[in-house]
């Protein structure tokens, strides 16, 4: 699908019964959870927890356009925007394949903090090349 053609990592999240509120639409926490998930997998390709940092949500967002609904699957595409000197921005689309369109996008600045004294710290060498070229493998330049 085009619309992921820049996106190095789409994580595949199927909605479930329990995700819906009381609305009958998916919980707004869930995206989060969702979101989550995508950013894990990237994280996973970029062996980023075997490394002697740590990554923490400094500040995260979403945009809703429209509400989600069980039973449906999910395309959360995950990609880094700006990389700093010891944090990230990360942006995502979430792409619902039972309504064919996007459906909410949000965007996350992740730290990196040392695991022994729980400072902010810069983003390891290897790390950083390894997130240049994910994204420069898909066309996405930083």
């Amino acid at each position: 699908m085009s619309l992921f053609n820049e996106y190095p990592i789409v994580h595949e999240q199927n909605v479930a019964w329990g995700d819906m509120d009381a609305f009958g639409h998916v919980n707004n926490v869930m995206y989060y959870r969702y979101i989550e998930s995508a950013r894990i997998q990237y994280f996973d390709a970029l062996n980023i927890f075997e490394q002697s940092v740590l990554t923490v949500v400094a500040s995260n967002q979403c945009k809703y356009l429209r509400p989600v609904f069980y039973p449906d699957q999910l395309k959360v595409a995950v990609r880094v925007d700006e990389l700093r000197n010891s944090a990230i921005r990360m942006s995502y689309l979430l792409f619902s394949t039972a309504q064919n369109a996007v459906v909410a996008m949000a965007e996350a600045v992740i730290v990196c903090v040392d695991k022994d004294n729980m400072q902010k710290t810069a983003i390891p060498d290897d790390i950083r090349e390894k997130i240049l070229k994910m994204e420069r493998d898909v066309g996405h330049l930083i």
